[in-house]
């Protein structure tokens, strides 16, 4: 016994052996592989926008303005993060006929960037924040404000032209803050009133100068303007004169 003990271990090795080079490829095989690392995720705004349905305008003027790639661009390289609101169709279809088709493209690419702040807020941050909050919006005066006010869980954003609710967060999480709201937020800058043009400088009048001519006539005698009772007189006068010379002509 003792004799074969040491054969049968033998036999024994030699058998896992070879199942565990039989069963060794066929294990790996089967094994799943640990799943790569997934990438960073990048934030599409247009996405995000087009799966919530009923921003088919503001999507429109994002592409047609190539805002959106801009924005995008920023999402994905910005520390600050960025954040936008975004006007349903609806927003849209209440704004006067020509409000949008009226601008330049250069006023469009405004109107677009003053629905976005460069910088991630979430609601709670809009009731604290410093009025006006910067837009990536800009004139020749700087760059155009939004003023936030509300409590509790209502904030209201106004423009000095409209003010109206954010109603809905369709996504509150950095880089990307992206709230609904039921109106087109407009600029003064664009849609207040327009200074009255300058009334054009008044034609110049003929010189006012009267060419009254100066009566130069000698002042007239004192039998002139006495009409017929004046040359009565004067006759009168020569007939005496010339009847008392008759008569001293006689005398003498």
């Amino acid at each position: 016994m003792a004799a074969s003990t040491p054969l049968s271990l033998i036999i024994l090795v030699t058998l896992n052996i070879q199942l565990l080079l039989l069963l060794s490829p066929h294990t790996r095989a089967q094994t799943p592989s640990a799943p790569a690392p997934a990438p960073a995720g990048t934030v599409n705004l247009t996405g995000i926008l087009d799966k919530n349905g009923q921003y088919t305008t503001f999507i429109g003027l994002l592409t047609e303005t190539q805002v959106a790639n801009q924005i995008e661009n920023q999402l994905n390289t910005s520390s600050e993060g960025l954040t936008v609101f975004a006007p349903t169709d609806n927003a849209f279809n209440n704004l006067k006929s020509g409000a949008i088709n009226g601008l330049s493209t250069q006023e469009k690419v405004q109107l677009v960037l003053y629905h976005v702040s460069p910088k991630y807020y979430r609601l709670v941050d809009l009731l604290t924040v410093t009025n006006p909050v910067r837009t990536q919006a800009a004139g020749n005066d700087g760059n155009w404000g939004l003023n936030f006010t509300g409590h509790g869980n209502q904030v209201n954003v106004t423009t000095g032209i409209v003010t109206t609710q954010i109603n809905n967060a369709l996504r509150q999480q950095f880089p990307l803050g992206l709230y609904q709201v039921d109106m087109v937020l407009l600029p003064e800058e664009l849609f207040g009133a327009k200074p009255p043009a300058s009334a054009p400088p008044p034609a110049k009048t003929p010189s006012t100068t009267s060419n009254t001519t100066t009566n130069t006539s000698a002042p007239a005698s004192p039998t002139e303007g006495t009409g017929a009772s004046g040359r009565n007189v004067v006759g009168w006068g020569l007939s005496l004169g010339l009847g008392m010379l008759c008569m001293q002509g006689a005398l003498s």
